[in-house]
């Protein structure tokens, strides 16, 4: 059995540990609010824009709103953006995106990365990352911008026929699931009563100047808006998954000190009672 040093040893070093989780937790909290705010935010932007290209590709023609990012190609070469943490301490987050990466993409897909944790799974399986890229947080549109604008010159340079985002949809603080969506070429949503519409029939909509002008105006947008908001997802999932790893790891060290201290209560009561039983022993030694 353990000494009472050692329990006590074991008790502090366990609080500690306590005090760090549930800092880490706050930290989390205070993060996960505007993060979550920031991707709630961008989903109705991306409903309106997906609304347009729904319009513009249910009343006009291939011929009339032909565009570089709409070309469908029938190579296999694809190149993925996959969205990870910079740290760890937040569930299997990052597990199960790269799950989802093995089961969806093709095995000699080409990488871009963003967050330091898959970049090293992915170096450590000899994978091939072209460019690394690092995000700040809160997620300025600037960085999506650059990482869009790299993706989209390989895709029009025709160095891909297709191109992928891996990241983590944000649900809610307790559901995160990972997902993998086709960025490229763009492929107009279908038209449903969920995802929004523009104001108005969509069958009598106006385009001015013209469809193909407000498409080649509207493309490079939203690809840049569908990088913007996967990081959104992915920075809310990351805050949401490590307050809740952080709040379960604080439950647990309470729970162990509770432990502890009974053991070291144990302890102690022997001790004493052992130490009665001497006293008392030599007590009647002595009669």
């Amino acid at each position: 059995m353990a000494n009472l040093r050692d329990i006590r040893r074991r008790i502090k070093s366990v609080k500690n540990t306590a005090q760090i989780t549930r800092a880490m937790q706050l930290v989390a909290a205070a993060k996960m609010k505007k993060a979550q705010d920031q991707a709630m935010a961008g989903r109705d932007y991306s409903s309106q824009l997906n609304a347009v290209l729904s319009d513009i590709a249910a009343n006009f023609s291939d011929e009339e709103v032909s565009h570089p990012l709409l070309e469908v190609r029938e190579g296999n070469r694809e190149l993925v953006l996959v969205v990870s943490t910079d740290k760890g301490l937040c569930g299997p987050l990052n597990t199960n995106v790269a799950k989802k990466l093995r089961a969806e993409t093709s095995a000699d897909a080409k990488y871009v990365t963003v967050g330091r944790k898959l970049r090293v799974m992915l170096e450590k399986t000899q994978k091939d990352i072209l460019a690394d890229y690092s995000v700040h947080d809160p997620v300025p549109f600037a960085d999506a911008r650059a990482i869009a604008a790299f993706l989209t010159k390989q895709f029009v340079d025709g160095k891909f026929d297709k191109v992928s985002i891996a990241y983590t949809r944000f649900v809610n603080t307790l559901s995160q699931v990972p997902e993998v969506i086709q960025l490229l070429p763009v492929k107009p949503p279908e038209q449903s009563e969920d995802s929004g519409s523009i104001e108005g029939d969509s069958s009598d909509s106006l385009f001015e100047p013209s469809a193909s002008e407000v498409l080649a105006s509207i493309l490079p947008l939203y690809v840049n808006f569908q990088v913007y908001q996967a990081l959104l997802e992915s920075r809310a999932t990351e805050h949401s998954a490590r307050m809740v790893a952080m709040k379960a790891a604080t439950d647990n060290a309470k729970k162990f000190i509770k432990e502890l201290t009974l053991e070291y209560n144990k302890v102690r009561q022997a001790a004493i009672t052992a130490e009665l039983l001497e006293i008392t022993t030599a007590m009647k030694a002595m009669e």
